[in-house]
């Protein structure tokens, strides 16, 4: 496998991601002791950052491998909204179909870390679905991307905030196959059924599990196989990628089923690898159609962000040193 040139190809691939967006805000610290006024500790703030999380985190991986992206969600008409478009453009996102609302808040999640562990989180949001009009102007918003830009795939990235209602979801998929665009999909337990026809959906294990309220005592190709079926029923999709979290991922289609396991990380934090999944597996598929490729490299990559602080976007030369030393 030229793995070279794989990675070059995936400048020509246009990517439009729509979902749930939000801002990842981390304060820094040391504690020293103890407050006062209550038992907890007290973090001497020493630094800040903010990031970008949700399904930006997304675009932020298939921006940082090389593909021409555009997010479109519902932001709010704040400083966190302002903070959140200004960070897409330093990353080279295309933000022409981010729309900003005045009956909406940016989300925020707000982690406070002492001497590197989190000792609190605070989430500054709102979740109830977006209005009719917004729906509207997202819709609309969509139709431009896809008149404009002609994109090759649509992610849909959804956190539950209420981005990705019944209607959008529905309605975003019929645009697509209109228009013979690759769907995939990293769903939530909400509308974990609504993605009817998608080509790849996304869940983790324990989502699955929830959704379909099975108890799988073995993880086995057999019993995921059988998941798989369960899925396709309801779904009629085209393809499942399961991500198993220290077993590595599970897919399949029509064709071929394989069970991939995970390669031995140092893991420092989880948070966003299902992002860097869904993006990298995604990318790969609409580069090649092959979905064992895009699933094992898509399992290196989730590993990858794994051994990072935070959210982090999968580094595009690590990840093909990576390729070039475990699938050759």
């Amino acid at each position: 496998m030229d793995f070279n040139k794989l990675f070059n190809d995936f400048g020509n691939i246009k990517i439009a991601v729509i979902g749930d967006v939000m801002l990842d805000t981390y304060l820094f610290g040391k504690v020293e002791r103890i407050s006062p006024e209550a038992p907890v500790p007290v973090v001497a703030v020493q630094s800040k950052q903010q990031r970008i999380g949700g399904a930006g985190n997304v675009a932020l991986n298939t921006v940082a491998l090389g593909a021409e992206t555009f997010i479109l969600s519902v932001i709010g008409s704040d400083e966190d909204g302002k903070q959140l478009d200004a960070l897409y453009r330093s990353y080279h996102i295309n933000t022409n179909y981010l729309i900003s609302s005045d009956i909406r808040i940016t989300t925020n999640k707000i982690r406070i870390l002492g001497h590197n562990q989190q000792m609190m989180r605070l989430d500054s949001e709102t979740t109830k679905d977006i209005s009719n009009e917004e729906e509207d102007l997202l819709l609309n918003q969509l139709r431009h991307c896809i008149a404009s830009n002609k994109p090759d795939i649509v992610i849909f990235e959804d956190y539950n905030k209420g981005v990705l209602t019944s209607r959008i979801i529905k309605d975003a998929i019929a645009l697509c196959k209109e228009n013979n665009i690759i769907t995939t999909v990293d769903p939530k337990h909400k509308n974990f059924f609504a993605f009817t026809g998608v080509d790849i959906f996304k869940p983790n294990l324990k989502e699955v599990k929830e959704g379909l309220n099975l108890s799988i005592e073995e993880v086995t190709a057999t019993t995921l196989g059988n998941v798989h079926d369960k899925l396709e029923a309801k779904l009629l999709h085209h393809i499942s990628l399961i991500t198993l979290s220290e077993k590595g991922v599970f897919y399949k289609s029509a064709t071929e089923t394989a069970i991939i396991p995970t390669h031995i990380r140092s893991i420092s934090d989880v948070s966003g690898a299902g992002d860097t999944v869904i993006a990298v597996a995604s990318l790969v598929y609409a580069t090649t159609k092959d979905i064992h490729l895009a699933a094992e490299i898509a399992n290196i990559a989730g590993g990858l962000v794994c051994e990072e602080v935070g959210t982090v976007a999968i580094d595009k030369n690590k990840l093909l040193k990576e390729c070039e030393l475990l699938l050759n």
